[in-house]
């Protein structure tokens, strides 16, 4: 089994910051990409940042200059969230494109998520 396990999200004023986590666990062979997807109520799930096994990044405009996505080792991301607006609300999904074997095709798996929720 692969378990993604989300946490740091939470209640925060407009312009404060939040830290999000996301470990991988499980029998997992290589991971190629993580990142961080959102889904606002009534809304679909957008992609908000990813980040590759070397390293490369890719953000939407929406949050470029304002949030940051790093990795601290194969299975473990962060998104740092700075500036954050009322729009930035949503619950936010992690997620992993990884191989469980040498044979293996790769495969996406997701976390629960975690609601971030940006309000005065």
């Amino acid at each position: 089994q692969v378990q993604l396990v989300e946490s740091g999200g939470g209640l925060v004023q407009p312009g404060g910051s939040l830290r999000l986590s996301c470990a991988a666990s499980g029998s997992i062979f290589r991971i190629n990409v993580m990142g961080w997807y959102r889904q606002a109520p009534g809304k679909e799930r957008d992609l908000v940042a990813s980040i590759s096994s070397e390293g490369s990044t890719n953000y939407a405009d929406s949050v470029k200059g304002r949030f940051t996505i790093s990795r601290d080792n194969a299975k473990m991301i962060y998104l740092q969230m700075n500036s954050l607006k009322p729009e930035d609300t949503a619950v936010y999904y992690c997620t992993a494109n990884l191989y469980r074997s040498p044979f293996s095709s790769g495969t996406n798996y997701w976390g629960k998520g975690t609601l971030v929720t940006v309000s005065s």
